[in-house]
């Protein structure tokens, strides 16, 4: 009975996926002095459902972007993102960690 091994290949792709996901994870974090950051909404949002979300957490918007369901906000106190992510908001992260991709 031959055993089932994965290809040797794999194993690198899976420590290449993996240290992706934390460099991107440690780069993009908002630091805990942040006045701004860039909220993601779900993909299929439109910019009207984003902007009622944020405004429904008393987050300022400071700055929309090519797509609508991305955006930079002013959240409104200490528990703000907490408030954004309860409004929707998948991803919160740094604006300038992200700056140049979502420049419009």
């Amino acid at each position: 009975m031959t055993a089932s091994r994965w290809p040797g290949w794999l194993n690198a792709a899976v420590l290449l996926v993996a240290s992706w996901i934390a460099i991107a994870a440690l780069t993009l974090q908002v630091r805990p002095d942040a006045e701004v950051v860039a909220v993601a909404f779900p993909p299929w949002w439109d910019a009207r459902q984003a902007v009622l979300a944020a405004a429904s957490a008393n987050a300022a918007i400071v700055r929309t972007t090519a797509l609508p369901s991305l955006m930079i906000v002013r959240p409104d106190g200490r528990d703000g993102i907490r408030r954004l992510q309860a409004a929707g908001v998948w991803l919160a992260m740094d604006p300038q960690a992200v700056a140049a991709c979502i420049s419009r």
